[in-house]
């Protein structure tokens, strides 16, 4: 009888130590698997075609892995995203219907700047004065909002760098409305990354950051509206990765900005963003910042996949994939 006990006792104990040591087990897996998918030792921006990037977490804003982000660039396009919140923001009714003034095309087509395709004089929907900043990235549209809002381009340029200030965009001042080059119009990829974050809380910026295409009403000029396409995906083969797709983006490109892109993916359920500059490149070569960005989010799609460790009913060890 008294061995029977001893030997229920020795087979309890064994047992006891068995899953005590399992569960240590677990637990420094667990530590090492959190270690290894960390974003910042994760994700390697250091060896991009863009010198300067950030990685930035949507909900709560916080860095997820950042190269020379406070460094100064040359926003290019990219400054359309402050061009495009203002004039939302002092817009009643995007329904409505303006004329387009004629005095600044002649300006837009000396500087070679990008358009949307609208006509001087063509009476156009304030929407799709929008889409055509955002998509193809309009200079005319922009413009004619600086005109409509604050009377002149210099005036609504006062509104963009106080709008600035009051985001704490410390390190960012606007010459125009539409990133073309000018030595003091300058911003960092971190100062991008706040402005975006701001701008996509609003839901008409954010529906037009994310289209891929729009077609705007007739007019006179387009008896039967035209069509326009982002800039961003009009590049890209596929959207997708390795857990996640990118769902929007805005392209810039000057000589002395070289490519840039600030885009935005879902990755396993969250939302990042992600704002690249300076790529070698114009719009006639590979597109590296587009390069850029899938290499970066499929990194990340790929390390937010891990084992977790957990017990069987019967004491072992079962693994199983997670999302973290």
């Amino acid at each position: 009888m008294e061995y029977r006990i001893r030997k229920r006792y020795k087979k309890k104990r064994r047992h006891f130590i068995r899953r005590v040591v399992i569960s240590i087990v677990a637990v420094a897996v667990l530590i090492l698997v959190g270690r290894k998918f960390t974003p910042n030792t994760a994700i390697d921006l250091e060896n991009l075609y863009s010198p300067y990037s950030i990685l930035t977490d949507l909900d709560s804003g916080n860095a997820l892995a950042e190269h020379n982000a406070q460094d100064r660039i040359y926003p290019a396009s990219l400054t359309k995203i402050m061009t495009a919140i203002l004039a939302i923001e002092n817009t009643q009714d995007m329904e409505e219907v303006i004329t387009l003034p004629t005095d600044f095309f002649s300006k837009l087509y000396i500087e070679n700047a990008s358009m949307a395709g609208f006509q001087p004089g063509e009476q156009v929907r304030l929407k799709d004065l929008l889409y055509g900043m955002l998509l193809p990235s309009g200079a005319e549209c922009c413009l004619a909002f600086c005109e409509r809002i604050a009377g002149s381009e210099e005036a609504f340029v006062r509104l963009m760098n106080k709008k600035a200030g009051e985001l704490g965009l410390e390190n960012t001042h606007f010459c125009n409305s539409t990133g073309l080059h000018d030595s003091e119009h300058y911003s960092t990829v971190k100062d991008i990354s706040a402005l975006l974050q701001y701008a996509l809380k609003n839901e008409t910026f954010r529906a037009a950051f994310t289209s891929s295409q729009y077609s705007t009403l007739p007019s006179e000029q387009h008896p039967k509206g035209f069509t326009f396409y982002s800039t961003m995906f009009e590049c890209m083969e596929s959207t997708k990765f390795t857990g996640g797709k990118i769902i929007g983006g805005k392209t810039g490109y000057t000589k002395e900005a070289g490519l840039c892109l600030a885009s935005l993916a879902e990755i396993n359920g969250k939302e990042v963003i992600l704002v690249t500059a300076n790529a070698d490149g114009t719009h006639q070569t590979t597109p590296f910042h587009i390069l850029d960005a899938m290499n970066v989010y499929r990194q990340m799609g790929e390390s937010s996949v891990c084992y977790s460790s957990k017990f069987s009913p019967n004491g072992y060890l079962r693994k199983q994939f997670i999302i973290s």
